[in-house]
């Protein structure tokens, strides 16, 4: 285990992972002191069970192929192990688990996913866990952001 971290995770299906993911993560690293980047990418994302995507083993590889050069980035293969849908909130209870309390969890994901962020699974529970970083992305419109955030304050308590 480790203490005194600072810890990003970045989920995703990554199929394929580009550079925008690694200059997002490397932007949440830098900005907000990270001594890390966990890459995590999804088993069975639940959000895309109608589409076609690549099998998790072959994204698990195309992931740690894009960021070995990189020694603040690791790839975990906790969802592409687990059975079952890959929710964000089961993976960041799993790594809250790992880590001591001292460590700050920060998951890292698009502004257009937080829009959605009422309809995930247990999200009460995953911003207790874990600190929400939303990296925007051309051509999605943040319209709404700011009524979302006021809503998941006022509905889980958070300041």
């Amino acid at each position: 285990m480790l203490k005194d971290r600072a810890v990003g995770i970045m989920g995703g299906t990554f199929d394929p992972i580009h550079f925008g993911h690694l200059v997002i993560a490397e932007g949440a690293r830098v900005q907000f002191n990270l001594d890390e980047i966990l890459f995590v990418p999804s088993g069975s994302p639940p959000h895309k069970e109608r589409e076609s995507i690549s099998p998790a083993a072959q994204r698990y590889r195309m992931t740690v192929l894009a960021t070995q050069d990189n020694p603040h980035f690791h790839v975990s293969r906790l969802e592409v192990d687990r059975p079952g849908p890959s929710y964000a909130v089961d993976t960041v209870r799993t790594l809250r688990d790992l880590y001591t309390k001292e460590t700050d969890l920060y998951f890292i994901t698009g502004a257009d996913a937080i829009l959605q962020i009422l309809s995930w699974k247990d999200v009460g529970d995953m911003i207790s866990m874990c600190k929400l970083v939303a990296a925007t992305r051309p051509g999605y419109s943040l319209d709404g952001l700011e009524e979302i955030i006021l809503k998941v304050r006022k509905e889980h308590k958070e300041d």
